[in-house]
C-alpha cells in the first residue's frame, strides 16, 4: 500500500504527466455532461424502448446510455479504420480524413434510422411531430454535430491526454452504467434473491472473472531469438538473444463483436419471415440464455478469432525481416523453416486462446442464468469487460512508461529477464505462457 501511494506521488511529480491526466479526466467530464443534453424536441420518455438486450442495448452501452436518453451523443463513436502505418505520417493523416468524411456520411444515415426508429411522436408529451421536416433537419444536424465533437475529444485526449482517446470514451460509458447495475443487483438480493452473502459471491466471481480476462488479455508466448554480432565502426551490435512476444489473444475483442453481429441476424429474419418467430431453431438462436445460442456464439469465437489472427498476424513477414536483420531461432532454419515454426506456435496458443475468449463471451449469459440480473450480468464478460481490460492495461502501461523514463518505478511488474530485451510492442509487464 506504501508503496501504490509513492507510485501516485511519483506521477503528479511529473509536470508533463500530471497535465496529460489532468487533460484526460476534463475531456472525458466534457463527454460526460454532453451525454445528458438531450436533443431539441425530443421528450426522453416516448423514446422507444424495444429491444434493450439487442443491437439497441449494446448501442446503448457503448454510448454511455446517451442512445435511451436522446442525447446529442446518442450515437456515439463511429470506430475508424485501421491506419496505413505502411505509408508513414502523411498516409496517416490522408485516411484520417477520409474516415471524417465517410463517418459523416454514415453518421447522417443513422441519425435518420434513429430518429425514425427509436423516437415516437408523442404532441401530448410536449415532443415535436417527427413528420415535421425541420424536426428531422434539425436534429439530424445535432446528432452528426455530436458524433463529430465526440470524436474531436477523442483525439485531443490522445495527443493532450493519457491514453487512446476514442477507446477511452467508449469505456467511459460502458463504466457509467457499472454504478446503477450495481444498486440494482444489491437491491434485488436485498428483497429476497439470496440475501447479501450471495452478493458478496456475485463479486468475489466478479474479480475472479477480471484476474482471468487480465491473463487472456496480456499473456504471451515468447519466441527467443539470437542476433550475430555486426561491428560498424567503433561499436559492436547485436550477439544478443532477444524475444518475439506472440500473444495469446491476438485477435483481441474482434471476434466477439463479428460473431455478435451475425447472432442478431435470426431476430431480424424474425421479423420478415413469416412464422419466423414461432420457429423453435430461430426462437433458440435469438434467445440469448439458450443453449443453442451460447453454443453457435461460443463456435463462431472461435472460428472468427483463427480467422482474425491468420490476417492479423505474417509468419512469412516475421520470418524475412529477422533474416534481413541478421536474427534466427535458436535450432531453427532461417527464412521458410522459421515462417513455418512461427505460424505452429500461433496456431498452438490460439485454439485455447480462442476457446477461453469465447467462454469469456458466454459467461454473461451464465451469469443471468443462474439469477444475476441482466444489467450486472454484462459486467460478467463479453466485449463490454474486454474493452475494459484492454484499454485500463493499455493506459497503465503508458503511465509506465513515462515513470521509468524518469526512473521511477513502474505501476506493474514488468517481468523483465536479464540481458533479454523485447522486438516488438506490447511485450513489458505480460505474463508468459
Amino acid at each position: 500500500m506504501k508503496k501504490f501511494f509513492t507510485t501516485i506521488s511519483n506521477i503528479w511529480k511529473i509536470d508533463d504527466l500530471r497535465v496529460r491526466i489532468t487533460n484526460t479526466l476534463l475531456f472525458l467530464l466534457i463527454y460526460r455532461i454532453g451525454s445528458f443534453v438531450v436533443l431539441p424536441g425530443v421528450n426522453p420518455n416516448s423514446i422507444s424502448k424495444g429491444g434493450s438486450e439487442g443491437i439497441t442495448g449494446l448501442l446503448n452501452m457503448f454510448a454511455g446510455g446517451s442512445f435511451a436518453r436522446a442525447s446529442i451523443f446518442a450515437l456515439g463513436v463511429m470506430p475508424y479504420f485501421a491506419k496505413l502505418q505502411k505509408e508513414g505520417e502523411s498516409g496517416r493523416n490522408k485516411l484520417n480524413q477520409w474516415t471524417r468524411y465517410l463517418t459523416i456520411g454514415i453518421t447522417v444515415l443513422q441519425a435518420v434510422g434513429y430518429l425514425k426508429s427509436q423516437i415516437n411522436a408523442d404532441p401530448t408529451a410536449g415532443q415535436m411531430e417527427i413528420a415535421n421536416p425541420f424536426f428531422t433537419i434539425l436534429n439530424v444536424f445535432v446528432l452528426t454535430a455530436g458524433t463529430m465533437f465526440v470524436m474531436w475529444l477523442g483525439e485531443k485526449i490522445t495527443d493532450k491526454g493519457i491514453g487512446n482517446g476514442i477507446s477511452l470514451i467508449i469505456m467511459v460509458g460502458i463504466i457509467a452504467a457499472l454504478p446503477g447495475a450495481f444498486l440494482s443487483e444489491f437491491q434485488s438480493r436485498n428483497a429476497g434473491g439470496g440475501g447479501l452473502v450471495t452478493f458478496v459471491v456475485e463479486i468475489v466471481a466478479l474479480i475472479g472473472v477480471v484476474m482471468f480476462t487480465v491473463l487472456i488479455v496480456q499473456g504471451t508466448r515468447k519466441i527467443a531469438v539470437q542476433y550475430a554480432k555486426r561491428i560498424v565502426g567503433n561499436k559492436q551490435y547485436g550477439g544478443v538473444r532477444q524475444y518475439i512476444p506472440l500473444k495469446v489473444n491476438a485477435a483481441g475483442v474482434m471476434p466477439i463483436i463479428f460473431a455478435q453481429a451475425l447472432m442478431f441476424i435470426p431476430a431480424t429474419i424474425t421479423q420478415f419471415w413469416k412464422g419466423g418467430s414461432t420457429n423453435p431453431i430461430v426462437m433458440s438462436l435469438a434467445d440469448s440464455r439458450s443453449w443453442g445460442h451460447n453454443i453457435t456464439f461460443a463456435v463462431l469465437i472461435i472460428v472468427f478469432t483463427f480467422f482474425y489472427t491468420a490476417i492479423t498476424i505474417n509468419p512469412n513477414q516475421m520470418a524475412e525481416d529477422m533474416k534481413k536483420n541478421g536474427g534466427f531461432i535458436p535450432g531453427i532454419k532461417p527464412g521458410r523453416s522459421t515462417a513455418e515454426f512461427i505460424d505452429g506456435v500461433i496456431s498452438k496458443i490460439t485454439l485455447p486462446g480462442s476457446i477461453f475468449l469465447a467462454i469469456i463471451a458466454i459467461f454473461p449469459a451464465i451469469a443471468s442464468f443462474v439469477g444475476v440480473t441482466s444489467a450486472f450480468a454484462r459486467f460478467f464478460g463479453g466485449t463490454s469487460l474486454i474493452i475494459l481490460v484492454g484499454v485500463v492495461l493499455d493506459t497503465l502501461q503508458q503511465i509506465e512508461s513515462h515513470l521509468l523514463m524518469r526512473h521511477y518505478d513502474g505501476l506493474m511488474k514488468t517481468g523483465r529477464i536479464k540481458g533479454r530485451t523485447s522486438i516488438a510492442a506490447g511485450g513489458a509487464g505480460q505474463p508468459t505462457i
